[in-house]
């Protein structure tokens, strides 16, 4: 191969999917674009944007039944064109020359085999090796990818592993053939701030020392920033704008860009909502207009809602057959929560901040402390007494996806609530104020008939707030509500939940990784390590003048605030 040919050249792509025996639905719609050796390419735009679906065309993953890939579409690597390749050819070539890092590594990962065996297994099928010689390598590589003591790790499964140890599996995986092309596809989606980091210094370190092409996925432009060479912007299956990436973030030509730059909130600013890519496409507004301003902080004159005092939390771990151990996952936290006010609780994972959340909502039972919801402690009243709060303190769960009953309507999932607490005189008043949350919250009226499957990750995170609603909650805990969703749909639900909170005065536990989404919504934040409270201060406060090492720490982390070198 010509050295200045580019590694991959993808040209006219078009992939449709069938959606019944007569219509197919087109998702990509004729891209093209290069990857050159040893440098970085990110993918961005948003989801259904079509970035994924390419790649998983490069590396013939898409399903052969459902996917239509249009005559006069290339993707050639190294020369030899993919999309013509037999299939036992193909194979050969991805896992050894062309690797991939998937999103989701609970998802990507065999539960019932050891990681160990299963990094072997890519040397042994690709590279031919015995199984004395796959283990010692395996070995090398789980040192290589920052994973700690790898002699114990070699014979774990993955669920003994954390999110971000078995992120690093992936990527062990992916790099063990020493390929010559790596696609990340969204690798640090779901991960905390300081992991996330960690993990996109580790591809940096890797694709430096083996000379590799990457091809980064991610709708997160801060990741974009720190770490391409060059930026290819999709929407709708389409290439809107593609350049360096200094001249991409510097001066975008593309509407579009310039919306997906300006939708993120951002640390030095707080507009009272946040704006959506249609309000700059549409004309709504400017790039450079500047945005009411709205001011956050707590006051002496507070109405405290809830009281939390001395909050613990512990879990009996088995070791072997006969021993358990003690794992305290929460240890004596405390914070008061005032009426229409948020508390924004922040920290790694196994902080303990989920497990704050579930604590007070009786998910999990408290080990030490109380919860005083109006001067009554909630975590010591009976379940009879307790049935008379519940419905004022609900919770929104980080996926939507999970917590939807997929065998109901939308309609069943708003109208079961409100016939368990008896709200609402009848089935026809219940059904009318279901149809007005819909409205509230966004939704056609139409989607009262429709099932979860049918929408969206963010039209789903709106029936579960929906869903919430039908209780009229005094208090929402969001237990990483935002987290998995793009810039434009997380805005659209930040401004759902800030107009919640203003016409109904609701209070908020709004639990998060994300430190430039907590700062744009809450009054105060509380920083949790290891299970206690290591810090709380107003929202502009702690981040201007963080005093704790770990706290300092996270907001080092934030991407566009860091540097990769």
């Amino acid at each position: 191969m010509d050295h200045d040919t580019p590694l991959l050249q993808v040209r006219d792509l078009r992939i449709a999917f069938r959606v019944d025996k007569k219509n197919t639905v087109e998702a990509v719609k004729g891209i093209s674009f290069d990857v050159p050796a040893n440098s970085t390419v990110a993918l961005v735009g948003e989801s259904g944007s079509g970035k994924s679906v390419s790649s998983l065309a490069v590396m013939g993953l898409l399903p052969p039944e459902t996917t239509l890939i249009q005559p006069g579409s290339s993707a050639r690597f190294a020369g030899r064109e993919l999309l013509a390749l037999p299939l036992a050819e193909r194979r050969k070539l991805c896992g050894k020359e062309i690797a991939m890092i998937f999103q989701e590594p609970m998802s990507s990962l065999n539960p019932v085999f050891t990681v160990g065996y299963q990094i072997g297994e890519v040397l042994r099928r690709h590279m031919g090796m015995n199984a004395k010689q796959a283990r010692a390598r395996t070995l090398e590589l789980l040192a290589e990818v920052g994973i700690p003591e790898p002699a114990l790790k070699i014979d774990a499964y993955p669920s003994q592993m954390s999110g971000g140890q078995q992120q690093r599996v992936m990527i062990a995986m992916a790099i063990a053939c020493e390929p010559r092309l790596l696609i990340a596809d969204e690798p640090t989606t779901a991960l905390d701030v300081t992991i996330q980091k960690a993990i996109v210094e580790l591809i940096v370190r890797l694709q430096r020392k083996h000379g590799m092409a990457v091809l980064f996925i991610t709708h997160d432009l801060g990741l974009v920033a720190e770490i391409a060479d060059r930026v290819i912007v999709m929407r709708h299956g389409e290439v809107r704008e593609e350049g360096a990436a200094a001249q991409v973030f510097g001066a975008p030509a593309d509407a579009y860009t310039r919306a997906l730059l300006h939708c993120r909130p951002r640390l030095d600013e707080r507009p009272l909502r946040l704006p959506v890519i249609d309000d700059y496409l549409e004309g709504r507004l400017r790039v450079d207009e500047r945005l009411p301003q709205r001011s956050r902080g707590s006051a002496p004159d507070d109405q405290p809602l809830l009281v939390v005092r001395n909050l613990s939390k512990s879990f009996h771990v088995r070791e072997g057959l006969l021993r358990k151990r003690e794992f305290k996952a929460v240890q004596d936290v405390s914070f008061t929560l005032a009426r229409g006010k948020t508390l924004g609780v922040v920290g790694e994972s196994g902080s303990g901040k989920t497990t704050v959340g579930l604590t007070l909502l009786r998910l999990h039972r408290a080990t030490g402390g109380s919860a005083l919801f109006e001067g009554r402690d909630l975590l010591s009243m009976t379940e009879r007494d307790y049935q008379a709060y519940k419905r004022r303190i609900q919770i929104v769960f980080q996926n939507p996806y999970a917590s939807l009953n997929p065998r109901f309507t939308v309609g069943q999932i708003l109208l079961e609530p409100m016939r368990i607490h008896r709200i609402g005189a009848g089935d026809g008043e219940r059904v009318r104020m279901a149809q007005a949350l819909l409205a509230r919250v966004g939704l056609p009226e139409q989607a009262f008939h429709r099932y979860p499957h049918e929408f969206s990750g963010g039209q789903r995170q709106r029936i579960a707030i929906a869903r919430c609603l039908t209780m009229k909650p005094e208090i929402l805990v969001c237990d990483e509500s935002v987290s998995a969703l793009d810039v434009s749909v997380q805005a659209q639900v930040l401004n759902l939940l800030q107009d919640l909170q203003d016409e109904y005065g609701m209070s908020y536990i709004f639990i998060s990784h994300d430190l430039s989404v907590v700062k744009y919504i809450a009054d105060q934040v509380m920083v949790m390590h290891q299970g206690r409270v290591v810090e709380m201060a107003d929202s502009d406060e702690l981040y201007r003048n963080p005093r704790h090492d770990y706290t300092r720490s996270l907001l080092a982390a934030i991407p566009g605030q860091r540097k990769v070198d």
